[in-house]
């Protein structure tokens, strides 16, 4: 079995200042998996690290760079899913841990548990030597000085933000080893200004990522009530579970959601064959994906560029 990743850097309105380091960032984390999976790893491993390596990217809401709430503080989201036995971790509103997609892989393998919220969230972390980092840490002084001056300020609305330029967004991936099975990793800070405790689709099995091999692996991106209400990871999967390929799944469940609940988002999407997507009805998905020995990557409607590798 050829192995494949596939990784995004959240679906938003993305302005010109972030594109290139969007896009910069995005190859990057897929070109970190993709080792992964050539000297013969797991799909679940490459899907950790290169969702890692976007939170540790200031560029992208996840980890360092997540945006703040109303009370000016982090709250963090993530799933981790395998597709072979069907294990799966999360963590929902878990506060100032820079790699919650490891937490959520520790509450998965340490645990009886798939999801751990809040404090408990931060008291396993804890008991596991998971360091904490301070807010301020993880907070560009952007970030920061946006809050302050345009949302504290002024109060603007969750949609308004999601549906501007300042709606940062999610950061997934999905892989297929050479074992045959998939895997999906999704983490975010959610959407900028959101209520404190507010839990979107990230860490929610079936809506922010989803991983089985006998159909596939998805890690969506988008406005998380949206995808919340139509469970999007799992009706993409159901769609291919009918004889549609990666791409049409995933295209009919986001025009889907976008007529049914007036949602936009993106999904990327590997089959147990190899078949893959990266597919978006935002104005722009940062996102990329090795296959063999080529790096395709994108961020505007329809484009797909590659670059052969050594």
């Amino acid at each position: 079995m050829k192995p494949v990743i596939v990784v995004h850097g959240g679906a938003w309105a993305i302005p010109d200042t972030l594109a290139e380091a969007s896009v910069a960032g995005v190859k990057a984390a897929a070109l970190a998996g993709s080792v992964v999976l050539k000297r013969g790893g797991s799909a679940l491993d490459a899907v950790e690290d290169a969702v890692r390596k976007m939170e540790d990217d200031l560029v992208f809401d996840a980890g360092h760079g997540a945006v703040l709430n109303t009370d000016g503080e982090v709250e963090l989201d993530a799933i981790i899913m395998e597709g072979e036995t069907l294990a799966a971790g999360a963590v929902s509103s878990v506060r100032n841990i820079a790699n919650p997609v490891s937490l959520a892989r520790a509450v998965m393998e340490k645990t009886d548990h798939v999801m751990l919220t809040g404090r408990g969230a931060n008291l396993f972390a804890e008991s596991i030597g998971v360091p904490t980092l301070p807010t301020d840490a993880l907070v560009t002084e952007e970030e920061r000085k946006e809050w302050e001056h345009r949302y504290k300020r002024y109060g603007v609305g969750v949609k308004e933000l999601f549906n501007s330029q300042w709606g940062h967004d999610t950061v997934g991936a999905v892989a297929l080893d050479s074992f045959g099975n998939v895997a999906c990793a999704t983490s975010t800070g959610g959407i900028r200004n959101k209520m404190v405790g507010r839990v979107g689709d990230s860490p929610v099995i079936g809506s922010g990522g989803y991983a089985d091999n006998k159909t596939g692996a998805v890690s969506c991106t988008g406005h998380g009530e949206s995808i919340l209400k139509v469970t999007l990871a799992r009706l993409i999967l159901f769609h291919m579970d009918q004889g549609r390929t990666a791409s049409e799944a995933a295209k009919s469940s986001l025009q889907s959601m976008r007529e049914r609940v007036q949602g936009c988002g993106g999904a990327i999407v590997v089959s147990p064959k190899g078949d893959w997507t990266a597919t978006f009805t935002t104005p722009r998905m940062a996102w990329a994906a090795v296959d063999e020995n080529v790096l395709y990557y994108g961020l505007n409607p329809k484009e797909e560029l590659k670059e052969t590798l050594k």
